[in-house]
């Protein structure tokens, strides 16, 4: 067996850190940019063009399954719609949302987005939720069986955080019924009343799935994991915006304090796996969930009505630790994830690919911080105008429309499909609408 050499080993960790530290040395000495009011209404109304261009157009109504009900789920890259009828609780979940929210956001055309987000919500209900066990299948094949007998939570929440969105835009009381029927059944199947928080997996028995192959989002049987966790909390926070219910609420807080105190490691990672009892596991840095869980944080203690100094310093340490370490101080954009070592630096395996739902959520994180804490510092304001020239240059396909999933750090797209089970059109729809509308709020500040 041959050993490598000392160097072989060194080596590569030692060019990650350099380019981190480089990354971050060339951040700080970025000329700042304060904003004006003219900067903040025009980046707000590119924003919503692209939102309006580059995402719902090509997914509203153009998606709608007539026949199967739904959403066609599969484009190539240049929109033709590619083969395959089944219909996935994550996709169906967010078109179903988006088309909520835009809805309410442009009400010339509202009548189009709510027959959207019926459509959605019906599909949801009528095929994807198990009508004799309850919870949601992860996916069913075009005539509605299901392809596993499982339940996955991290799919639960999206059919969760969905419907309350239809209702909140719809009033559909059906609705509403189903996403508390779904709260209710992931209360009774999928919390954990020893440890706090939520299993993975459900069996077809109704329990806990505790051996055998990963979860969805890759939790070993028997894990928890922070993707799971961070999205039941967007979830529950969406839910409780229809619906406050004193159970609900109890298991917002419960979430919020597990994402918050123990998901969350210093000097400002979140922690991807952990044990049933909140053991951490050593796994690599995903920048694009620190940063969207920067936001969700502070989304639930705000639908709590807490001003909660500890979630808005715990956002702000997972921005700057992705800063730190993942952003391309260049060209803009954010890296996907690196390899810390147990002080939670990222040491190697920077993996520099820039993907379209990471440079939204950094986006809508940058302009958060920017809100809070512009007047103590303006570097969340030039690091948000250099994600949305990113954005604007580099993920946006001029050729045929909408975001590149997957591009290269020097700006080459290198994506197969412009949408699938997992991709589609949620970050950056909800990153378009919050950034237009709070960059909007900045303006009005202005004098």
């Amino acid at each position: 067996m041959n050993r490598p050499s000392i160097l072989s080993c060194v080596l590569p960790a030692l060019g990650a850190v350099l380019i981190c530290c480089a990354a971050a040395c060339a951040a700080a000495e970025a000329p700042s940019t304060p904003p004006t009011k003219e900067t903040y209404l025009r980046i707000a109304a590119e924003t919503e063009a692209n939102l309006r261009k580059e995402i719902l157009e090509k997914f509203f109504p153009v998606a709608l399954d007539e026949q199967g009900g739904g959403f066609h789920e599969n484009y190539s890259l240049d929109w033709t719609r590619a083969p395959g009828g089944d219909k996935s609780i994550v996709y169906q979940s967010r078109l179903t949302w988006t088309s909520a929210q835009a809805a309410r956001r442009f009400p010339a055309q509202a009548g189009m987005f709510l027959a959207m987000t019926r459509r959605g919500a019906a599909c949801l209900a009528d095929k994807l939720w198990d009508k004799t066990g309850g919870g949601f299948y992860w996916q069913v094949d075009a005539s509605g069986r299901p392809i596993s007998d499982g339940k996955q939570m991290y799919g639960h929440a999206f059919g969760i955080y969905a419907l309350a969105a239809s209702y909140q835009a719809t009033k559909d009381q059906a609705t509403l019924d189903l996403a508390k029927r779904a709260f209710q059944w992931l209360e009774e199947h999928a919390h954990d009343k020893v440890n706090k928080g939520y299993f993975e997996n459900i069996g077809p028995d109704g329990k806990p799935v505790t051996r055998g192959g990963a979860s969805a989002v890759g939790a070993g049987a028997g894990q928890k994991s922070m993707n799971t966790s961070i999205h039941i909390l967007e979830a529950l926070t969406g839910l409780y915006a229809v619906w406050p219910d004193p159970l609900l609420k109890t298991r917002l807080q419960e979430m919020l304090e597990l994402c918050r105190d123990t998901i969350y490691s210093e000097p400002g990672y979140l922690v991807q796996f952990l044990s049933a009892d909140w053991r951490p596991t050593r796994s690599p840095d995903s920048f694009g969930h620190d940063v969207e869980a920067g936001f969700l944080l502070v989304e639930a203690a705000e639908a709590l009505g807490q001003d909660d100094p500890r979630s808005w310093t715990v956002a702000r340490r997972l921005v700057d630790h992705a800063m730190q370490y993942g952003w391309d101080s260049r060209l803009g954009g954010l890296y996907d994830a690196g390899a810390m070592n147990p002080e939670g630096a990222v040491t190697g395996g920077l993996r520099t690919e820039k993907i379209w739902w990471v440079q939204a959520e950094h986006l809508n994180a940058l302009l958060l911080q920017h809100e809070r804490l512009g007047g103590e510092t303006t570097k969340y304001w030039d690091a948000f105008i250099k994600e949305w020239e990113w954005i604007s240059n580099y993920q946006v396909d001029r050729a045929h429309g909408g975001w590149w999933p997957t591009v290269e750090a020097d700006g080459t797209p290198a994506s197969r499909m412009k949408a699938d089970m997992w991709t589609e059109c949620y970050h950056q729809g909800r990153a378009m609408l919050n950034v237009s509308d709070r960059l909007r709020k900045l303006a009005a500040r202005e004098k």
